[in-house]
């Protein structure tokens, strides 16, 4: 059975990002948007990326432009935008889709995973965050409105486990 290291979706510039790379890291999958509500999380998700990477998590985010058309901009605007505005150092990968036809594959694998509450699969909306164990497979899934910083002992219970 697949894992979210099984996956290779594309950076911010196009080429290939090989989950594989965090293979044995604990991982939080976020889709995220530039003009939304929940985009001050991206100043929580740096801070949760700060002070627990060097004990092994990674904070990636996926921008969608899905919801509500929150996320217009190319690659190089939604770089600019984060670092400008939230000091954004985490990955920020290639725009993608998250539900539908169109969704990625990561997405695809992370909904089957964990489907929402009342087992329906669909992302809900922006800021949706997925927790990854270090085995690859999903230990916890978050509505948008769970602050970054509501999933610190999640985090850590997954990076000692």
């Amino acid at each position: 059975m697949a894992t979210l290291f099984d996956f290779t979706p594309k950076a911010a510039d196009g080429t290939p990002h090989p989950l594989a790379q965090y293979r044995g890291k604990v991982v939080l999958v976020v889709n995220t948007a530039s003009k939304c509500g929940f985009t001050p999380q991206y100043e929580g998700l740096e801070a949760l990326w700060k002070t627990h990477r060097e004990a092994g998590l990674v904070v990636l985010g996926f921008p969608c432009n899905q919801f509500g058309a929150q996320e217009p901009g190319n690659a190089t605007e939604i770089a600019q935008f984060c670092s400008l505005t939230y000091d954004v150092s985490f990955p920020l990968l290639a725009k993608v889709e998250v539900n539908g036809a169109g969704a990625d594959p990561v997405y695809q694998h992370l909904k089957g995973e964990k489907p929402g509450l009342l087992g329906t699969a669909g992302i809900k909306w922006n800021f949706t965050k997925f927790l990854v164990g270090r085995d690859g497979r999903v230990v916890g899934r978050y509505p948008p409105t769970a602050k970054p910083a509501s999933l610190e002992r999640d985090i850590a219970a997954a990076l000692a486990a």
